[in-house]
């Protein structure tokens, strides 16, 4: 049974932001670190104290996380960027709102002694007779300390505390990753009104006081009683100063929600699927109440986007998510009587269909808009045609060195609007071949079962075009009317570009199938390759860029996206994907593979990225293709070799273990990802356990409904003939029993482990 969690993080907005440019504004983005790793970065809204952002995430993390913060920078373009405030919300926290955290939240002030990360490795123990006990405390190391220097590292040492009396370590320089390898023992005082033993780790500075980095207390009392414990254990802040006040640095929006899931072997889950796809197989037959018309009409609103992404990743992992749609299709025109409203509702029809096509198309609209819609940011250009909009100051042309007129950005801007219009419409027009074949077969028959339900809107092409036809469209604005031919005969080019798109038989469906799934993506673009050296020094100049693509099978390269690629990496050969400390290259955002090359050898190949979402993109869609790997590192070196020895914990040793724990279990939610079946039939079946009663309560006005009488519910041991509902209802019975066994059982193991803990730890 393997417990997984995911952190739903929605970013919504700020209000109240102190101003922190000369101009009396800020220009402010957030960074969202997970135990003090950043994760996600949004994009800046420029000189604004309200920014909105409203941007999404979901990030898949091992459920032993500790905290997630949320700071508010603001961008400077010619020195290192402000920070305005933070916002921190522990894993207790959210697992107390299982629903989710919404609302807004006040921004803290930085204090450096509450920034703190990184664990300490430590054995502390009570030896000697009774006579003569002493307290021994053993310091092994510690790993991803805070950056304290300008250097990008810290110079850390360990005091330990107890009974007014204490010890230091030597100091290791330049290291996050120090080892120490210390024992100090003091005399054991049991009538000492102090009862703690502290462990502190600091940064030391020559000129400056000392930098606090974190801390562990325990409490000797109980030390007493288990003699002995050894493990990596959390640097906590110090939270002996008093509170700032709060408010005067602004507020921020958030909607945050966690999930933790327990998911059972596949087996046990095989009956709820197998049940779901035979229900879809069957829809011709005639049923008294279909099943998934029952998991409709009671799933509320909020849960149907939710549910209908988890239906459509099952049946798509069982090669019918063709037959779920069309069977939704037929359900959702079954009760529709005019056609200019169909799937404008909230039905489990049209979320499933929008969840197919983003799971399904994702990629394919990536490869066809990507490339006009990357013209635009790269160009930069200035465009606005309503002409009470138009601003002077936006409308400088530095090379001509003259303010251009009104009339001249709007015919600049029809000009270039046109053109970009043009790109689109005819990257879209020419993509049919490209298109996913299950999407080209989903809309033959949607095509073919409007046309049977309304016979004579046939020939109506989709809502006319999002009702842009001649005879719908009306120009709101009238500085829009120069875009109207572009406009309308786009409108043409999309009609033949729907008809071309269905026009599909079932053996060209299967062949571009078969085809499209040979050559599938998972993700590409633009990198910085260089690979490790074994002498000299690795300088970011020596960094080459090539264009990578990663597919389930390699990760190869080429100079250019069309050039022909070479293998790089075979996948079943990477043993990691992690991060690399700034200060190894002197450059932000360098991650490292780590991979047996062809003589079976350990090999790291680094590529840096452009920021850090491209970073944590890469890492993430690497990680998710390698998850069923043999031989994953447990640990990995955040630094470089050089020099004879690691730049991140200074150990000569080149093939030893790692300093830091590598962190497979991190990845980001995308589309386009991996399917996992069994996680989908969990989270299906903790959605049908929280409807069972009110499907139960439709099963049975339905019931009554088809046969004029009141009748009680199946509850016969022969669910061979019995109907999928009351199939359903003991599929689930059953399920449930199997995992509050398995969850009783390792509520049981955790309890125990933080037992010992708590005893241990103050």
């Amino acid at each position: 049974m393997a417990k997984r969690s995911s952190l739903f993080i929605r970013i919504v907005e700020g209000k109240n932001l102190p101003a922190k440019d000369i101009t009396g504004s800020s220009d402010p983005y957030c960074i969202v670190k997970i135990d003090n790793e950043a994760i996600i970065r949004t994009a800046t809204v420029w000189k604004t104290l309200f920014p909105f952002w409203g941007e999404e995430y979901e990030v898949h993390l091992p459920p032993t996380f500790h905290c997630v913060s949320f700071y508010v920078m603001d961008e400077d373009a010619l020195s290192r960027d402000d920070v305005i405030g933070k916002v921190s919300l522990t894993h207790s926290l959210l697992a107390e709102h299982p629903k989710g955290y919404c609302g807004w939240l006040n921004l803290t002030e930085i204090d450096p002694d509450e920034e703190v990360q990184g664990e300490l490795h430590l054995r502390i123990e009570i030896v000697g007779s009774d006579a003569a006990k002493k307290l021994r405390c053993r310091v092994f190391d510690a790993r991803d300390l805070a950056r304290k220097d300008r250097n990008g590292a810290s110079d850390p040492f360990v005091r330990v505390r107890y009974n007014g009396k204490t010890q230091e370590t030597s100091v290791i320089k330049k290291s996050c990753y120090p080892r120490w390898n210390e024992t100090f023992e003091f005399d054991l005082d049991e009538s000492a009104p102090e009862k703690l033993c502290v462990v502190e780790v600091w940064d030391w500075d020559l000129v400056s006081r000392n930098d606090f980095l974190g801390k562990v207390v325990f409490n000797v009392q109980r030390l007493l009683a288990v003699q002995r414990e050894e493990g990596w254990f959390l640097l906590q802040p110090d939270k002996s100063k008093p509170q700032q006040d709060e408010g005067n640095l602004g507020a921020l929006h958030l909607q945050v929600r966690l999930r933790d899931e327990m998911v059972l072997p596949s087996s046990h889950y095989q009956p709820l699927a197998q049940l779901l796809c035979e229900e879809v197989k069957a829809a011709a037959q005639d049923r008294k109440v279909h099943l998934i018309t029952l998991i409709d009409e009671t799933t509320t609103a909020e849960c149907r986007q939710e549910i209908a992404i988890n239906l459509v990743k099952l049946f798509l992992g069982q090669g019918l998510a063709k037959e779920l749609l069309d069977l939704l299709i037929k359900l959702e025109l079954d009760k529709t009587d005019e056609p200019n409203t169909l799937f404008r509702g909230n039905s489990l029809a049209s979320k499933s269909m929008e969840s197919f096509l983003k799971v399904a198309g994702m990629q394919y609209l990536h490869a066809v808009l990507g490339p006009a819609v990357n013209r635009v940011f790269e160009e930069k250009r200035y465009i606005e045609l309503d002409p009470s909009k138009v601003e002077s100051k936006d409308v400088g042309c530095s090379s001509l060195h003259r303010t251009q007129s009104e009339s001249d950005v709007i015919q600049q801007s029809v000009h270039l609007l046109r053109s970009y219009l043009t790109d689109l419409l005819a990257a879209v027009a020419k993509s049919v071949k490209f298109c996913p074949a299950v999407i080209r077969a989903t809309f033959r028959q949607l095509f073919k079962r409007v046309g049977e339900r309304f016979p004579e809107e046939k020939d109506q092409t989709v809502q006319n075009v999002g009702n842009m036809d001649p005879g719908i469209s009306c120009t709101k604005e009238s500085w829009m009317a120069p875009l109207q031919p572009t406009i309308q005969q786009g409108i043409a080019q999309m009609k033949q570009f729907i008809l071309q798109l269905i026009d599909i038989e079932e053996k060209e469906e299967l062949d571009l199938q078969k085809a499209l799934s040979q050559s599938q993506v998972v993700k590409e673009g633009p990198l910085f390759i260089h690979k490790a050296k074994t002498k000299g020094p690795l300088m970011s100049s020596s960094f080459k860029k090539l264009y990578f693509a990663l597919t389930s099978e390699a990760l190869s390269y080429a100079k250019t996206p069309n050039s022909k690629k070479s293998s790089f990496i075979t996948l079943a050969n990477i043993r990691a994907a992690e991060k690399v400390e700034e200060k190894s290259f002197g450059s932000s955002n360098v991650m490292q593979i780590i991979y047996a090359d062809e003589d079976g050898q350990a090999a790291t190949a680094y590529l840096q990225c452009k920021c850090v979402n491209e970073l944590n993109q890469w890492l993430s869609a690497l990680r998710k293709v390698c998850v069923n790997n043999t031989g994953m590192l447990c640990s990995y070196h955040p630094g470089i070799f050089r020099g004879e020895k690691w730049s991140c914990c200074l150990q000569k040793d080149k093939s030893g273990l790692g300093c830091d724990k590598t962190r497979h279990g991190v990845t980001l939610r995308e589309w386009n990802d991996p399917l996992d079946p069994d996680l989908e039939a969990h989270l299906i079946f903790r959605h049908l356990l929280g409807v069972r009663e009110a499907m139960k309560e439709k099963y049975l006005e339905l019931l009554t409904q088809e046969k004029g009488e009141n009748l009680p519910l199946n509850q016969s041991d022969d669910l061979e003939n019995a109907d999928g509902p009351t199939r359903l209802f003991r599929v689930l019975q059953d399920l449930e029993e199997v995992h509050n066994k398995e969850l009783s059982r390792l509520r049981d193991l955790a309890s125990q482990e933080r037992n010992c803990l708590v005893e241990l730890q103050t």
